[in-house]
């Protein structure tokens, strides 16, 4: 029996159709198939290789730690080296009033654990989010998902979530006195890569300090570089309260994480004890990747490059099919007529070694998130390839 048969009868399908591709390699841009083709990687593990894959200081980091030590014990009890060198370091490069980490498995897991710190350090319990947005998939992170179709299978759900469009102004006078937080991301990713107004986003700031409200910031796509600055926040001059890091934080291993002031996460500690806690998150492996994997980024220029990508990106991907094109840094958006169209475009371009699929909310919207170590060449290639795919797409 072939991989693929067993891959469909023993690994659990999240949809009817899985893109199905059997890979063997992976290493900067490219990942490799059985039989030996290379593919562009225009997903990046959905912005968790944002470095690319396999670079060679994340591989020896992993093979030091896992030869050291891997699991202990359950997080927070034992002084483990990596977690106190990663979380030293993320703390170094944001905000002072993001110094303390608390370390998950992965991004949804930082939702579940920010919603839980809101409500403990607030007493309220009433949580605002926005329409088509994403934050994870387990039963608090769909609470606050930002679409129907995908919560609708699960309730009940969480109560007291309410949903306001992105960007309106309704949402700032829904913040009130019994608010424990809002949770935003900074830009609107599965929604086909929508910014925010500036103005926007500073007086969501506003309203939150005005009525006690704590504002989470979710980073766990935009964040490592992707929009053209380390975080997506710092370009809106604001500071979150809370902060969630996920997929590139691990380097390509699991893990993820909610920052905030150490007063606030204190309240964690007590009245219950345990608050908050997890088996593995944090695993000293995962830790030891991310913080390789940041050194590489904070040491190269590519964040520097990542306004040019994005010239390339407007300045190229220009068709007659294509009606809209976003952009946030090295991160893109094709608008297609409908679903059926961009699926064709998709399939043509993995035919053509492309790795590409659409978003969660905008199925029309074809995804462009190449690792950031592309470069100019390449990324000119990649959208030569893209509109190549489109004229052979046959679209009507």
């Amino acid at each position: 029996m072939s991989n693929r048969q067993l891959f469909l009868r023993h690994v659990a399908q999240t949809s009817p159709a899985p893109i199905g591709l059997e890979m063997v390699k992976a290493a900067g841009i490219y990942q490799y198939d059985v039989s030996g083709k290379a593919y562009t990687d225009l997903i990046s593990g959905f912005s968790v290789c944002n470095i690319g894959h396999s670079h060679p200081k994340v591989v020896q980091a992993v093979q030091q730690q896992a030869a050291q030590y891997m699991h202990l014990i359950v997080y927070g009890e034992f002084i483990e080296g990596p977690q106190v060198s990663y979380a030293h370091l993320l703390t170094s490069v944001l905000p002072a009033s993001l110094n303390s980490v608390y370390f998950t498995n992965s991004g949804t897991e930082a939702t579940e654990g920010a919603m839980k710190l809101a409500k403990r350090a607030t007493g309220r319990t009433k949580i605002i989010a926005f329409n088509k947005s994403y934050h994870g998939s387990t039963q608090g992170a769909l609470s606050v998902m930002g679409d129907e179709y995908w919560r609708n299978a699960f309730r009940p759900l969480l109560p007291e979530v309410y949903h306001y469009d992105y960007g309106s102004a309704a949402v700032l006078a829904a913040i009130d006195a019994q608010t424990a937080c809002v949770i935003a991301e900074p830009v609107q990713a599965e929604s086909g890569i929508h910014r925010p107004n500036a103005a926007w986003l500073q007086a969501l700031r506003k309203r939150c300090t005005e009525t006690g409200t704590l504002l989470i910031i979710d980073e766990i796509q935009a964040g490592f570089g992707r929009t053209g600055s380390l975080w997506a926040f710092e370009q809106y001059e604001i500071i979150p309260d809370i902060l969630l890091l996920g997929k590139a934080l691990g380097g390509g291993m699991p893990l993820g994480a909610f920052i905030a002031d150490k007063k606030l996460m204190d309240t964690l500690t007590s009245d219950p004890v345990l608050g908050h806690i997890t088996t593995f998150g944090g695993h000293p492996v995962s830790c030891a990747a991310g913080k390789a994997a940041l050194e590489v980024l904070l040491e190269s220029d590519w964040i520097e490059q990542v306004q040019d990508y994005e010239v390339i990106l407007e300045q190229k991907l220009q068709h007659p099919k294509i009606l809209a094109l976003r952009t946030a840094g090295c991160w893109a958006s094709l608008t297609f007529s409908c679903f059926e169209a961009n699926h064709k475009v998709i399939q043509r371009c993995i035919a053509n070694g492309l790795i590409t699929d659409w978003f969660l909310f905008a199925p029309e919207c074809l995804r462009i998130a190449p690792p950031l170590c592309i470069t100019p060449a390449e990324l000119e290639q990649v959208c030569d390839v893209i509109l190549q795919s489109i004229d052979e797409a046959g679209l009507e």
